[in-house]
């Protein structure tokens, strides 16, 4: 068993790992090959996870990896799609990353008992970010804290989520950039680069449609970003 070896995460997930609270029971919905969780317990931040899955073949690899860590006593898997299968008495942080923010919002939608405010989310969408955080926005979610990062290439965004109960009023900038702009690392500029890129296609398809307003709204916003960008 290689218990105390080192295990090395690529940076999207590392920073992932990062944003769960130390000391929390963790679930990871999604969990692949469970290298999250596994880091979470051979650093000694967490005593307690669920690596779950909604296929077996993902949770076969990571009972492997767990063996492999010999962390079986600190990690249980758990078939389950998204939350249906973990107890809300069971688990503070959940871990939901790699997956796209339509999936997320509908794993949320699904888990009444989120609406907790001892409960701590940490969410990675690979896409559908905007829709991601007008969701959370509108069913009283707050994102407390907001970071990009960049692993193999690709930009992503790291979101720290707890619920206030409070709709929260958006400024227009929010739903593509979300607190990004308060924490403007090179990483959050680069993800800023890219929304611009992502809305300029937008806009070329409301032109396309002759739907003039929309891509009025959206060239007003490309605007505002860049004036971000030019900052830097």
């Amino acid at each position: 068993m290689i218990k105390n070896k080192k295990m090395k995460l690529d940076k999207r997930i590392l920073l992932c790992a990062k944003t769960v609270r130390p000391g929390s029971r963790v679930a990871d919905i999604g969990t692949d090959h469970a290298y999250l969780v596994i880091w979470l317990v051979l650093n000694n931040l967490v005593s307690y996870a669920i690596a779950c899955d909604l296929r077996e073949g993902p949770l076969l690899n990571a009972k492997e990896n767990i063996k492999k860590y010999d962390v079986q006593e600190n990690i249980e898997t758990r078939l389950s799609d998204g939350l249906d299968n973990i107890n809300d008495n069971e688990v503070d942080d959940i871990v939901i990353a790699g997956m796209g923010g339509e999936l997320i919002i509908n794993i949320i939608k699904r888990a009444d008992w989120l609406k907790n405010k001892e409960k701590h989310l940490v969410l990675q969408p690979m896409s559908a970010e905007q829709e991601l955080r007008e969701f959370l926005a509108s069913e009283g979610y707050m994102i407390k804290s907001e970071q990009a990062v960049v692993s193999y290439g690709k930009v992503y965004t790291v979101m720290s989520v707890f619920y206030e109960g409070n709709i929260k009023i958006m400024d227009k900038l929010y739903p593509y950039i979300g607190l990004l702009k308060d924490n403007l690392t090179r990483e959050a500029y680069l993800y800023i680069e890219k929304e611009i890129r992502n809305l300029n296609n937008k806009v070329l398809g409301f032109m396309a449609t002759h739907q003039v307003k929309k891509a009025e709204y959206l060239n007003d916003i490309i605007s505002e970003l860049k004036s971000i960008v030019r900052e830097k």
